[in-house]
This record gives C-alpha cells, structure tokens and sequence, in this order.
C-alpha cells in the first residue's frame, strides 16, 4: 500500500500552525477507527500501546518492525486519518532506519517518530534512560530523509536528553536534527512550566508535546500549549487507558454478578460496536457479491 501523500499535506499544515492540535493515540486498528468517529483529526500509533495490547508487556523495547508494519496496514485501511507511527529507535543504525522508513511508508504511515535513545529503548516517563551521542541520531535523521518518497512524509525527531543530560541539551539536539532535516521536533518528558516554555520559543520548527496521563509533564489545557506555540498535542495512550479502565469495570461488574446486561455505563452497546466496525457496509457488499 502507498501512503496518500495529500494526508501527510494536511498533517504538515495543521502542525505549522503551531495552534495545539490534539492527536490521539491507537494501539490497534479499532482504538483508530473510534478516534476518526470521535472527530481527531489523526491518529498516533503508539509504541507503548501496541506493545502493552499486543504482549501484554511494558514498554521497553519489545515490539520490532513487522509489528509496526502489520499494524500500520491495518490502520490506514480501517481509517482516512493522517497516521504518525511511533518507530522507537529505527530499529538500529542509519541503514536499519532507511528501511524503517521505506517500510512504514509503504504500509500507509504519513509521519515516522524516531528517537535518540540506546536501543533497548524505554518508555520516555520511565526511569533510568540512556540517549546515544547527538551525531548518531544526526544520521539516523538524514537515512530517514533520504529514506522517504513523498516529501510530504514527515520525519519526526525526539529527543529523550531532557532525563539524562539536561533541558539545555535537549534543546540543542532537536535544534541539530531540525538542522540536519527533520520536519518537527520532540523534546520528551519536560517536568514544568518554565521548560514547556522553553522548548517552542527556541526551536524553530514545529513542535510536539507529549501528554502523558499520570507522567512526567505537567498536564495543560491544549489552548495553553498552542499559546506557548506547541503544534501537536499528544495522547498518545488515552485510548488505551480509558479501554483498561472500561475493561476491568466491565469485567469485575460479570464476576461479581454473574451476568452483564447492555448497561452503557459500562459497556457499549451491541449496535455501537456494529456501527464502529462498519457491519452495513459489509452487508451491503454482500448482497451486492450474491446477487
């Protein structure tokens, strides 16, 4: 599949628009398909989520590239959203991201985060990171440049120095990777106000905030971070809360009843479910093949 190139027009334009644009977080293609009903205007494909949905496991570097691909696919076809996969390191050195890169965007993704963490990398609200030298990742931002077919297939940089070496130095390598061709940049992790500030004021090209319920970040109104100039503002795993959540009420309510009705305070109801994964327009094209 070939990515829409006219989405990754309308995702680069939103975010120029530095006005803090609210993007929700999928860890499969149903949590995408809700977020395109709700009315997001794209879709994230997180790390964290898929390897928490998809192993059961913390985020700690263990889903791999076809992983990413499969659900990728899955996604653009369930969706008409723009979609930013998160690649975690690239999988490797420079020539490890140049198929990264060819990979994804070929499986439908409209932008591709990379990160400048020593593989294996850690969930950016964990403890005890590691971030590989400035000019490593430098390379790993020109392979997925040059990697790209589209130019409208953005590359997202991010930066996890802010726990290891610093505010200051963090600044300073998005500013390098924005330098050496990255379309937007990602300081993870900030842990206040004054550093929020910091990072749309002195980095030029767009911006992404990364909200994490429960981490690191202070938690703003996203009018609050489109006045500090932040272009995108990240749930990344919303969605994945929320259904955990769900989940566990829904199923402690069955244990302890012994039965579960359509009560929509707990769950959805069975036409919901339908509706979200599109049963009339599989209906329709069945009467449509028998005839």
């Amino acid at each position: 599949m070939s990515t829409d190139s006219s989405l990754g027009q309308q995702l680069r334009k939103k975010i120029q628009l530095k006005q803090g644009m609210i993007v929700a977080g999928a860890a499969n293609a149903l949590a995408a398909r809700v977020i395109q009903e709700v009315g997001f205007e794209a879709v994230y494909l997180s790390g964290a989520g898929l390897t928490n949905t998809y192993y059961g496991m913390p985020d700690l570097g263990f889903v791999g590239l076809s992983d990413l691909v499969q659900h990728t696919s899955a996604i653009r076809h369930a969706v008409n959203l723009p979609i930013i996969v998160d690649a975690d390191t690239g999988f490797g050195n420079a020539l490890n991201v140049l198929h990264t890169v060819k990979s994804l965007e070929r499986a439908g993704a409209n932008a591709i985060q990379l990160e400048d963490q020593v593989m294996p990398k850690k969930c950016g609200h964990f403890s005890g990171k590691q971030v590989i030298t400035a000019q490593e990742m430098i390379s790993k931002v020109k392979a997925a440049v040059d990697a790209r077919e589209s130019e409208d297939f953005l590359i997202i940089a991010r930066t996890d120095a802010r726990a290891v070496n610093g505010i200051d130095d963090a600044i300073d390598r998005a500013q390098q990777y924005s330098a050496a061709g990255a379309d937007i940049t990602f300081v993870e992790a900030p842990i206040n106000i004054d550093e929020l500030r910091r990072i749309p004021a002195d980095i030029e090209c767009p911006q992404i905030v990364n909200v994490v319920i429960g981490g690191k970040t202070p938690s703003l109104s996203a009018k609050e971070y489109a006045q500090m100039g932040f272009g995108m503002v990240l749930y990344a795993n919303a969605a994945l809360q929320g259904a955990l959540r769900g989940m566990t009420d829904a199923l402690q309510t069955l244990k302890n009843n012994g039965r579960l009705e359509e009560d929509p305070s707990l769950v959805a109801t069975f036409a919901e479910r339908q509706l979200i994964v599109q049963k009339d327009y599989f209906d329709d094209l069945d009467k449509k093949y028998s005839s």
